[in-house]
């Protein structure tokens, strides 16, 4: 081998001793470049049962990473999830090198309420673990599954992406009251209001806006208890109160034991007696069906002697004006007595409405989802007596204006008794005096009666003059 050659081939081999250099240290600096490991990306779960994270909810939020051996940290930038919010002064930064902890004076900015920007004095010591903690953040409203962006930079001034992870968390949709509640919290006259033990206790606004529409779907269930419940109960009453008044021993023995066991024992334990006795007998049925028979049941007992009040107050001269046109019994009760008790015993029902709806309360016993119910479950939860109080406001959407209508039937049923005491231009004298219902009751009799009759030997002013007659 010649000389040229010779000189040739060592120029080949610190090319290639170059080129092996070369790599080894561009793999040294891809290897710095990334030695920054994720430890941790983490969302505190901060619903009651502390088991999965709410969205517009404050929770806190934790990064944490290992740095390389031969590698200093200046700055560490993080993305929170799109739509996160979170306040620079909740933004708390630990350093660790081995098992001392480090004090560092970190600087904070927050940019869009999601970018944060975390800048040391110093860069941090190689191989520390860094751990940045957002607390009081708020995430999404609207729910979903977020990983890490961000970036770092080395005490050189380099800029370098974070690491790649497969590190997630699982935020869980809120409704918009619970945003709006969380929205309510942060504002400084709600802090002020709750700063009140009572008003906190009783009355705090963050509750109130959450309480309601679940509170509302209970109203729902107890309004529907209400309408299916008393329409059903009236004509049972009304049969309860026929027996109770009935000639013949053995019904009216029955109707009054029945009226008298259900008016004489609580409807809460006949509520136990239905929802446990029953499933014990092997007769099970759905809640709600069974809510609505214990109701029917026991406010017929109170209806039977409602109408029985009120049949008794009819005068005895409408029952023997209605015979003397030829009615029947049956044609007499369910023509001339029954439309004249209805009319006195409405405001009398009213009441007895408004306390079957309260009534529904107790249903929360034995596991119906009304309003008490509903309640009762967000007060364990929170450990506020304020949603019984947004329940006792539901309660009051019904019972004012139904006791308002009591009074104006009331008033109204008084004022028609307190007429003119004259007919036309003509005083009536005491002897002549009439009964408004007697001669409304005797014209719709004599009507009646040539309906079932046929024509009625009595002309109307004959009828009134009969009426009038008994009346006295």
């Amino acid at each position: 081998m010649g000389t040229q050659e010779r000189i040739l081939v060592r120029k080949g081999g610190v090319a290639a001793v170059l080129a092996v250099a070369a790599l080894a240290l561009s793999l040294a600096f891809s290897t710095t470049a990334q030695a920054l490991e994720v430890e941790r990306w983490t969302a505190q779960p901060n619903d009651a049962d502390l088991s999965q994270v709410l969205g517009a909810t404050p929770t806190r939020v934790t990064w944490q990473g290992q740095t390389g051996e031969d590698e200093s940290v200046s700055q560490v930038v993080v993305d929170l999830p799109a739509g996160s919010t979170v306040e620079a002064g909740n933004v708390k930064t630990t350093v660790m090198n081995g098992l001392d902890r480090l004090e560092f004076d970190s600087q904070v900015e927050v940019r869009d309420g999601a970018h944060v920007t975390v800048s040391f004095p110093e860069p941090t010591p190689a191989g520390a673990l860094i751990m940045i903690e957002f607390n009081r953040t708020l995430l999404p409203g609207e729910g979903g599954t977020f990983g890490l962006t961000g970036s770092y930079a080395t005490a050189d001034g380099t800029a370098l992406d974070m690491p790649a992870t497969d590190k997630t968390f699982d935020v869980v949709s809120t409704s918009p009251a619970e945003q709006f509640s969380t929205w309510l919290g942060m504002q400084d006259w709600v802090k002020a209001w709750n700063s009140n033990k009572f008003l906190h206790l009783f009355f705090d606004p963050t509750i109130i806006v959450t309480s309601v529409p679940t509170v509302f779907a209970g109203w729902l269930i107890a309004i529907a208890l209400v309408i299916v419940s008393f329409p059903l109960a009236i004509p049972i009453g009304l049969l309860w109160s026929f027996m109770r008044m009935a000639k013949h021993r053995v019904p009216r023995a029955i109707g009054a034991a029945y009226i008298n066991v259900v008016r004489g024992t609580p409807l809460f334990l006949q509520i136990y007696i239905a929802f446990f006795g029953l499933p014990l007998m092997g007769i099970k049925m759905d809640l709600f069906v069974l809510g609505t028979i214990v109701l029917v049941l026991n406010s017929s007992a109170y209806l039977a002697e409602i109408f029985r009040a009120g049949i008794q107050s009819i005068n005895t001269g409408q029952f023997e004006a209605a015979r003397s046109l030829g009615m029947n019994g049956a044609q007499t009760m369910f023509f001339v007595i029954i439309p004249q008790t209805v009319r006195r015993v409405i405001p009398t029902m009213t009441s007895e409405f408004i306390l079957m709806y309260k009534d529904t309360s107790l249903l929360a016993a034995v596991g119906v989802m009304e309003i008490m119910m509903y309640a009762k479950t967000i007060t364990a939860a929170t450990g506020n007596v304020t949603p019984y109080i947004v329940a006792a406001a539901f309660y009051l959407i019904v019972t004012i204006p139904m006791t308002k209508l009591i009074n104006m039937m009331e008033a109204r049923m008084a004022g028609g008794r307190k007429r003119k005491k004259g007919l036309g231009d003509r005083s009536i004298t005491s002897e002549e005096s009439v009964v408004p219902d007697t001669d409304a009751a005797v014209a719709r009799s004599i009507r009646m009666s040539e309906t079932f009759a046929g024509p009625s030997t009595i002309d109307l002013d004959d009828g009134l003059a009969h009426g009038n007659h008994i009346s006295h």
